[in-house]
């Protein structure tokens, strides 16, 4: 574990590598990753990379992802003058735990964690627990280990198995949406699965600092039972005891980040995990009030500081083109609010394209001088120790005389009498308020530098006291405020 509060980046890494290599004209394998560009990463800020897409990608999968109609529909969206040799695949149907060729085998994966290790940063990798690619090794040598049907089965719904050999073999999936052709499903209900599963996980530990566990709700045993009853009738007698809370004991060393919806996010992190995804944070932000937000702000503390918060990843459509006038609050707070702060690829420049995950080659974007600014300021401002080791709170909003107020949301991080206030106006007109910060002391003037935007505002502590520390914002807009008392 790295700082309280840490900054994530998520590089997707096959394309990552592919935009380094066609800058420097050679290929580029991760351990030939030019020096700056790891030393741009830790100048940032960020504790941890999320290097997605590491693993052997199965070649059947890459066939799908060729000829899959959808797919095809949504490279030439993005990628107009795409070719089969931009499509390696989903980096979630994966035929073995090794790094794939393309990233430069364990070689490749070990010199990327010893350079991000010598600028104090740490490698995240992923962990599927779910499910493989179908020609993993596994489905021929122990198809046990996956949920099987027989023929009655692949009778009645043909799109939800494949067979192999004389198996038929469940694909993937989640209880609420159809099953994902290209990967086999893992069996929880068998031991061995589980045990082998814990393997990997003890192999990744020798690799990397920490995982980002895909879909992990779904290797719950309730969530598993109701998802697979159906297929598994009466051949598997249910789990006793959860997977995650064993595989955690056996691989303690991992920094464990899991993928959680379903409002499960506090029965993972009970189980072990340092964090779940807040992605209802996210619906908010996309559609909901300030009000809303702010009442999902209020979580306990235990909680609120092990939530991974985002705007965008590898799932997600771009910030830039999703929160539209909102994205310079929404950033501020994600900057700024507690738990892990989770940035991606692409983000820092105000990318707007959202490429399938299949492609390995994205589409040149022209970076947004305004965003990459607005990042550049955020990231320098929280690397202070006042926004990870500081104490967080909401501060309270009085009246800005027109009713207004109700748009703004602000709080304040505190540490060995240092002070940062941030308020952002998540409303579509001006909003203006006082914001109550009684607890300063007696007496004397501040300064409150906005750390966004260069400007200083002076407040005696009388007229702060009297009404609060008064702010008018423009829609989605936000301070960051650093004071200072003189």
């Amino acid at each position: 574990m790295t700082r309280p509060h840490p900054h994530l980046l998520e590089l997707a890494a096959w394309p990552w590598l592919d935009r380094l290599s066609r800058e420097a004209g050679r290929l580029i394998r991760l351990a030939d990753v030019p020096g700056r560009e790891w030393d741009t990463i830790a100048t940032q800020g960020f504790d941890y990379v999320y290097l997605m897409g590491v693993w052997e990608r199965s070649l059947l999968g890459r066939r799908l992802a060729r000829v899959d109609a959808d797919l095809r529909r949504e490279y030439d969206r993005v990628l107009p003058d795409w070719s089969d040799d931009d499509i390696p695949g989903s980096p979630y149907c994966i035929s073995a735990y090794v790094p794939d060729g393309r990233m430069g085998g364990w070689a490749g994966l070990d010199g990327a964690r010893a350079a991000l290790h010598a600028r104090g940063v740490q490698l995240v990798v992923d962990f599927v627990p779910n499910h493989t690619g179908f020609d993993h090794p596994w489905v021929r040598t122990h198809p046990e280990r996956y949920v099987r049907g027989d023929e009655d089965d692949i009778s009645a719904a043909p799109d939800d198995f494949r067979r192999v050999g004389r198996a038929v073999v469940a694909c993937g999936r989640d209880p609420y949406f159809p099953p994902w052709r290209d990967v086999a499903q893992l069996n929880y209900f068998n031991p061995d699965t589980r045990s082998a599963m814990i393997g990997v996980l003890r192999e990744i530990a020798a690799h990397a600092d920490g995982v980002r566990c895909d879909m992990a709700m779904l290797a719950l045993n309730d969530v598993f039972d109701r998802t697979w009853r159906s297929v598994l009738r009466d051949r598997w007698a249910p789990a006793t005891a959860e997977f995650w809370p064993d595989a955690i004991a056996v691989a303690p060393s991992l920094t464990y980040v899991a993928e959680v919806y379903w409002d499960l996010e506090w029965t993972l992190q009970q189980q072990g995990f340092h964090f779940t995804y807040d992605k209802r944070w996210l619906d908010r932000l996309r559609g909901g009030s300030a009000h809303e937000i702010r009442g999902h702000l209020l979580a306990d503390s235990p909680f609120r500081e092990r939530l991974t918060r985002f705007l965008e990843n590898h799932d997600e459509s771009r910030s830039a083109a999703s929160l539209r006038h909102r994205l310079g609050a929404a950033a501020t707070m994600l900057a700024t609010l507690p738990g892990m702060r989770f940035f991606f690829d692409g983000q820092l420049d105000g990318a707007r394209i959202k490429p399938p995950v299949q492609l390995g080659r994205w589409p040149d974007e022209p970076v947004v001088p305004l965003v990459r600014e607005m990042y550049e300021r955020l990231l320098a401002a929280t690397r202070d120790r006042l926004f990870h080791d500081g104490d967080w709170q909401l501060v309270e909003v009085g009246d800005g005389g027109d009713s207004t107020d109700a748009d703004l949301i602000a709080w304040e991080w505190r540490l060995e009498g240092r002070l940062a206030v941030v308020v952002v106006n998540l409303g579509a007109g001006t909003a203006q308020g006082h914001l109550r910060l009684d607890h300063l002391p007696p007496g004397g003037s501040w300064i409150f530098e906005d750390q966004l935007t260069a400007a200083a505002y002076r407040w005696t502590r009388d007229a702060i006291g009297h009404r609060g520390l008064f702010v008018r914002l423009e829609p989605g807009a936000a301070h960051l405020l650093i004071a200072a008392r003189i």
